[in-house]
């Protein structure tokens, strides 16, 4: 955390006039200055700047501030960010109670990454590679597109230009080796690609094998500055873009997105390496965007969009999904030229809500009572995550499509109310748990990484929303409060009575999966053979008193 005195005295060396002349072309008006307002469209100057008493106002649209509000606006910041960034332009070093942060940072991550750049155009491989995928010169300019060699000339490299080895294996550049003495390079024979941070410093690298690797991409690994779970690549390049449109489109991998930005699709992004979570909400909730998650069609992808439609759907986000099939992707579709395609099928995504429902029907065989009763009560088990308009809507949805009269599809009574919800859902042993499993996230954050570890928010039926919420801190949300302030919900404090209640709902999850996989038809053989194997071994490891990690 940045230290409120470090803040105060880079607010002491801030102009206003300066800050805000940077951005845009401020003229003199008496003892002010005065522009078109950045924030809403005009003609007039209403947008003043004013260097006594160092503030900005727009008569127009009523925004106004200081230095740092409107760094945070323009550039679309949180506050610590909009802090750094106006550090790092004003050569300040802000000090941090966490002192391994205060020393200054350098610029060793620009550093490496000009040298990747300045290799790639002396490999004919990695060349070859990128012009044959249909990426132009420009755009390997604009994404930084380097190449890393072996791990000694990487090594040499970082000595020769005295750089900071410790610094280097902090940020993930290179690692130390069992003897904790000698190093290696992390990125070797790949085709680099730099991720940023949000206000465009470079915290992190993707690679792309082209020798052969058993690993075909790799990521920085996790530092204090590069978290995979809250990082989108290329936001940075597509924040404009997205607050303009109010639309998001989140693609699978780096080469999707370097294409369509290509394309002219410049408010795309990818994940890195993992599926969406809830750590990337807060900011995909800047400027209220409209998300299309655009996924390939193999069973990969298809899960990754299924996991992310329920998160994004159970967290009020507008939406929905794009699932390419014929074993093709954003960035083949760009390479083909089917640019217009591409702009059609963006326009009409199925919303997150049917495409959960109808990837959930998908795993069951419809014909057999039993398994359409299965899939009917894990059905209700999600709807029951969205608000009560929603739930009242996708009701008949889902009858329809299960073929059932809507009547079948019992849902709670819904009031006006959180705590007449909880209060109604109390009695059921599951709604409970769920709750308890809320409050102590809540209360005992410490405990989060190990529910997180073998628990998905997704596996929630009842209060999925809530749950994100809660790993997200917004601890003032209604939802929350009522949860807190409820003395029949009890917190799980001690580790071994937390571990003893995710033993017991995940092996109750695992046999429920185990049974839906026993009558799908939809999977051939040897699918079916490999999930009853994975099931049956996670629900044995659970009964000898065995967490397992979700997703293995």
């Amino acid at each position: 955390m940045i230290t409120q005195d470090s803040i105060e005295a880079l607010k002491a060396r801030l102009d206003i006039v300066d800050v805000v002349g940077s951005y845009l072309e401020l003229k003199k008006s008496g003892a002010n200055f005065k522009a078109p307002c950045p924030f809403h469209g005009e003609k007039t100057a209403s947008f003043t700047v004013s260097p006594q008493k160092q503030i900005y106002h727009c008569f127009g649209c009523g925004v106004g501030g200081d230095s740092l509000r409107f760094v945070m606006e323009y550039e679309k910041l949180s506050y610590p960010e909009a802090l750094e960034k106006l550090a790092s332009t004003y050569n300040f070093s802000l000090s941090y109670t966490d002192n391994k942060q205060n020393k200054p940072r350098s610029h060793l991550m620009e550093s490496v990454n000009e040298w990747y750049k300045n290799l790639l155009s002396s490999n004919k491989t990695a060349s070859d590679y990128l012009r044959e995928r249909g990426i132009y010169e420009s755009s390997i300019e604009k994404f930084g597109i380097g190449y890393a060699p072996d791990s000694l000339a990487t090594i040499n490299y970082i000595k020769a230009q005295k750089l900071n080895m410790s610094e280097a294996a902090e940020m993930g550049v290179v690692g130390y080796n069992s003897d904790n003495r000698t190093t290696f390079a992390r990125f070797i024979e790949r085709i680099t690609f730099p991720i940023h941070s949000a206000n465009g410093t470079i915290v992190g690298f993707g690679g792309r094998t082209i020798t052969g690797h058993q690993a075909k991409y790799i990521n920085s690994p996790e530092t204090p500055f590069f978290n995979k779970s809250r990082l989108l690549y290329a936001y940075h390049h597509a924040k404009q873009t997205i607050y303009k449109l109010r639309e998001i489109i989140i693609t699978e991998g780096y080469l999707d997105v370097i294409m369509l930005h290509q394309a002219g699709f410049t408010n795309a992004v990818a994940t890195l390496g993992t599926a969406l979570t809830p750590e990337h909400l807060p900011q995909l909730r800047k400027g209220e965007a409209k998300v299309i998650m655009a996924y390939d069609g193999d069973s990969a992808g298809r899960a990754a969009a299924l996991k992310a439609a329920k998160l994004l759907s159970a967290s009020g986000f507008d939406g929905g999904v794009v699932i390419f099939g014929g074993g093709l992707d954003p960035a083949d579709m760009v390479a083909k030229g089917a640019v217009e395609e591409l702009a059609n099928i963006f326009r009409k995504p199925q919303p997150f809500i049917e495409f959960v429902l109808d990837e959930l029907l998908l795993g069951y065989n419809l014909s057999d009572p039993k398994a359409k009763e299965a899939s009917m009560h894990e059905g209700i088990g999600y709807i029951k995550t969205l608000s009560a308009i929603l739930q009242d809507k996708y009701k008949n949805y889902f009858a329809q499509r299960l073929g059932i009269n809507p009547s079948y599809i019992k849902l709670t009574n819904q009031t006006n109310t959180t705590k007449n919800t909880l209060l109604m859902h109390k009695n059921t042993h599951k709604d409970m748990w769920e709750l308890s499993l809320i409050k102590t996230v809540l209360e005992y954050p410490h405990h989060i990484d190990q529910i997180l570890d073998v628990l998905d928010p997704s596996l929630l039926q009842f209060h999925a929303s809530e749950f994100s919420l809660a790993l997200q801190g917004y601890r003032d949300a209604p939802q929350l409060m009522a949860i807190l302030v409820d003395d029949n919900i009890n917190a799980l404090q001690e580790e071994d009575a937390l571990k003893n209640e995710l033993i017991a709902f995940l092996s109750k999850h695992y046999e429920r999966e185990l049974k839906k996989v026993n009558v799908q038809t939809s999977i051939s053989f040897e699918e079916k053979a490999f999930y009853i194997r994975k099931f049956r071994g996670k629900i044995a490891k659970l009964k000898r008193g065995e967490l397992v990690a979700f997703g293995n």
